[in-house]
Formats: structure tokens, C-alpha cells, sequence
């Protein structure tokens, strides 16, 4: 009960599939029981003027009635649906009925009616005995009076019969019509539950217009209205990447004139302590720069995606990759490793694979303690092609393993440098290109070490031969 109240108050589908339902099934009942008293009335009237024509043939060809003993009379028909003709009248002094205890007569079987004599032309319904019957009164041209009789249990077994079957187009029909109501409603709701699961399927970068087309004229300007929200939200978004593009470019030259000024000043003489403390302020240089320039790769990977003229090899963008960062890895004694197949290509910008990567080795080297391990490999399967960046560092617990691709998010307790923007950025680039990124423990047993692998569905993979 709680379902169906919960469907009536949110599911305007459900709610017109049942009072439409309710509505025609409430028209159904009544033109349901017009039709069964229509054709119980009309059963009655047939049967009625079937009782004249028999009184109108005894009549107008003068037929006599079979007679035996008292009574005569005839019993026209079977033994359910008989017609009983016989005399009115009072064949001995006194009597008031005509009757036969010996069975009737005219046909064996039949038995005679106790009617009064005074019955009046016409019909009417009169008792005989411990049943009712429908009796026509009719003075013949020969000025005898007879009585055309059948039992009223008959003719109501008979009416009830055809009103029943006046009533099976309805039965048959009506399951039939509630099918198709159901079918209609749920057809006409299907550019709607079409415009939902193509909504729902896009991603945050993907915010062009809906096509208002083939859907309802009613539902067309909350379409429109989407649409127009959808063109905010698009400026809105590329308004913020501008402004973060446009502060990282403007804070670039100034820290650059401040690297370059601290660089000069280390060149000069000075005491130990101002030494170190220049140190500390190269230092904080350096991690400002690092973070501007990660600013502007999320900005990048925010914006519209790249359209790759080509297919990339895997490994050699873990060339060039590891070509920059090998110094960064060398000073803290890292080993780094690579294997895999290396015929591997993906449809990927180049651009885009070279981010996503040295987000990921950057990353692994920052966090790896000194003397550790990275490992670098790839693979193909029939469900598409897989990077892997092994590291042997603390890794990341699982509770915390959807927070990390949040902005500026770090894991507490670790004493690495970053900004925090390393997974979110590759996070990012992979959702614009339909890559998928999930993150686990190297070493399993042990719960220690972060595997990042990144997987490019069989649509997007190319292995060169």
C-alpha cells in the first residue's frame, strides 16, 4: 500500500494510467448494466410478442384446441421453454378453474393451469399453483376466450441469457482497452524517459542544448527552459577557467621574476641562517610555480576535449614523461620501471595521455619514501587497454579513495609536498574522454602502496602491430 501511495504522489505516468483506467472501467459497469437490463427488457418484450403471434395464429386460422375431458388446452414447444394454450372459461357449474388431474390433456405430460375465468384481455402475471406465469387473455373471433401462458422462471433464464450475452463485448474488450491505455501512456512518456537517460548520461563538460524536436508541445518549454540553464551554467564554467587560466598566466611572470631574484641572491655571500631561510623561500617559489602551472592543467582539462588526429603509443609518452621527472626520482634513489606491451596505442590527444600520466608518475614520486619502487606497465585485453603506476608509498585508505580526486584535498598525516590537484586533474581528463580511473592498495596483503590504473574501453583502443 505504502508503494502504490508513494507512485500515486510522484509518478504522473502511474496516476494517468489509473484514473484512466478507474474512468473507463467506471463507464464500462454502467454501460455495463444498461446493456444487461436493455437486452433483459428486450428478451421480455420478444417473449411477449411471441405470446401474441401464438393467440393471433389460434385466431385468424381457427385452430381447434385438442381437448380431453374437461379442459382443453396445448403445450407448444420443449419441456423448458413450453407454451401453454388452453380455454378460459367454465366448462361445469361452479367451477371457477379449469383443471386436469390426470395429466392434461391434448399432449401426455403437459398440466393444466388453474387460472380464474375472470382473467381480463391482455397480459398479465398470474400464480398457479407454487409458480408464476406470463399470461396473454385473448377473445377469439369465435367469441371463445383462451389463454397463451408461459412460465415466468423460463422467459427470465432466457432474458437473463441474453443480457448476459450482450455483455461480452464488454468483458472481452474492456481487459483489452485497459492493456491499451497503459501502452498509449506509456508510449507518450517515452521522449521523456529518452530526454532523461540522455541527460543522465552526460558529463560535466558536456552542456549543448537538448534537441526539442520530437518531443510534446507541453513538454517543450521546460526543454527550452533547460537549455537556457544549461547555456548559464556553460558560461558560467568557462568564466571560471578563464579566470583560473587568466591568474595563473598573470602570477607566472612574477614568481618567475622572484625565482630568478632568489637564484641571484644565493649567488651572493651571507650567513648560514639567512642561507637557509633562502633556502625555505626557493622552496615555497618552487611549490607556487608547481602549483600554477597544476592550475592551468586543470583549466586545460576542463575545457572542450581535444580531438585526437591520431592514435598515441603508450610507451613513449612514458619516455618523455619519465625523461622530465627521472632527475626528481634519481635524487630520492627511486627505482623506476617499465613493462607491458609496447605496441600498445590509444585514440587519445597526445596532450591529454601525457597530462594524465605525469599527474600520476609526479604523484607516485612525491609520495614514494626514498629508496622505494615505481613501477610503470600496460596491457590489452578484449575489453580494452590498461596503465598502471605502481608505487611502494603508504597508499590510501580505502574511505579516503573518493575524496582524493576532490580539488586541493590531501590525505592527512603524510609529509609530502603537492597541492592536491594531481588526481583531480587526472580524474577530469579521463571522464572527458570516456577513460575510467579506480585506485588500489600494491600490495594487497600488506595494505601499503597505491595502484592508479587507468582503463580505455575496447571502443578507443588501437593495437599497432
Amino acid at each position: 500500500m505504502d508503494g502504490i501511495q508513494r507512485r500515486l504522489k510522484d509518478s504522473i505516468q502511474f496516476r494517468l494510467s489509473l484514473w484512466l483506467s478507474l474512468a473507463i472501467l467506471a463507464v464500462a459497469l454502467l454501460a455495463g448494466v444498461f446493456a444487461f437490463i436493455s437486452g433483459f427488457d428486450e428478451a421480455h418484450e420478444f417473449q411477449d410478442d411471441m405470446l401474441r403471434q401464438v393467440a393471433a395464429m389460434f385466431d385468424q386460422q381457427q385452430l381447434p384446441l385438442p381437448s380431453q375431458g374437461d379442459g382443453p388446452k396445448v403445450a407448444i414447444g420443449d419441456e423448458e421453454s413450453r407454451v401453454i394454450v388452453q380455454y378460459l372459461g367454465v366448462q361445469h357449474l361452479g367451477a371457477q378453474y379449469l383443471d386436469d388431474q390426470n395429466g392434461g390433456a391434448g399432449i401426455p405430460g403437459t398440466k393444466r393451469l388453474k387460472l380464474p375465468a375472470t382473467l381480463p384481455d391482455g397480459m398479465q402475471t398470474v400464480h398457479s399453483g407454487h409458480h408464476r406465469y406470463r399470461v396473454l387473455v385473448k377473445t377469439l373471433a369465435s367469441q371463445q376466450r383462451i389463454a397463451v401462458a408461459q412460465e415466468t422462471a423460463v422467459r427470465d433464464e432466457i432474458a437473463r441469457d441474453s443480457g448476459l450475452r450482450t455483455l461480452m463485448p464488454f468483458l472481452i474488450l474492456i481487459p483489452l482497452l485497459l492493456l491499451l491505455v497503459a501502452h498509449l501512456v506509456r508510449k507518450m512518456f517515452l521522449p521523456i524517459a529518452r530526454l532523461s537517460a540522455e541527460i543522465d548520461g552526460r558529463n560535466e563538460q558536456e552542456l549543448h542544448a537538448l534537441a526539442p524536436e520530437p518531443l510534446p508541445v507541453e513538454v517543450r518549454p521546460f526543454v527550452v527552459a533547460i537549455n537556457r540553464l544549461l547555456e548559464r551554467v556553460a558560461q558560467a564554467m568557462e568564466a571560471q577557467r578563464r579566470f583560473v587560466a587568466d591568474a595563473a598566466h598573470e602570477l607566472r611572470s612574477p614568481l618567475t621574476a622572484l625565482s630568478l631574484q632568489a637564484e641571484r641572491l644565493a649567488e651572493a655571500d651571507m650567513p648560514d641562517t639567512a642561507r637557509q631561510r633562502l633556502a625555505t623561500l626557493r622552496q615555497g617559489i618552487e611549490r607556487g610555480r608547481r602549483l600554477l602551472d597544476q592550475l592551468l592543467a586543470l583549466a586545460r582539462a576542463q575545457s572542450a576535449p581535444l580531438a585526437p588526429s591520431d592514435t598515441v603509443a603508450v610507451m613513449q609518452v612514458y619516455r618523455r614523461v619519465l625523461e622530465d621527472l627521472m632527475p626528481l626520482a634519481e635524487a630520492r634513489q627511486i627505482d623506476i620501471g617499465v613493462e607491458g606491451e609496447a605496441g600498445l596505442r590509444v585514440p587519445v590527444a597526445e596532450v591529454d595521455l601525457i597530462t594524465i600520466v605525469r599527474n600520476l608518475v609526479d604523484n607516485a614520486i612525491r609520495y614514494t619514501p626514498t629508496g622505494g619502487r615505481i613501477s610503470l606497465s600496460m596491457h590489452s585485453d578484449c575489453g580494452g587497454v590498461s596503465l598502471q603506476v605502481e608505487d611502494s608509498g603508504p597508499g590510501i585508505a580505502p574511505e579516503e579513495q573518493a575524496r582524493v580526486f576532490d580539488p586541493f584535498y590531501r590525505v592527512l598525516g603524510n609529509e609530502a609536498t603537492g597541492s592536491g590537484l594531481g588526481l583531480s586533474i587526472v580524474q577530469t581528463i579521463a571522464s572527458r574522454i570516456g577513460a575510467r580511473v579506480t585506485l588500489a592498495h600494491a600490495d594487497r596483503e600488506a595494505q601499503s602502496g597505491l595502484c592508479v590504473t587507468v582503463f580505455f574501453p575496447a571502443p578507443a583502443v588501437k593495437i599497432a602491430v
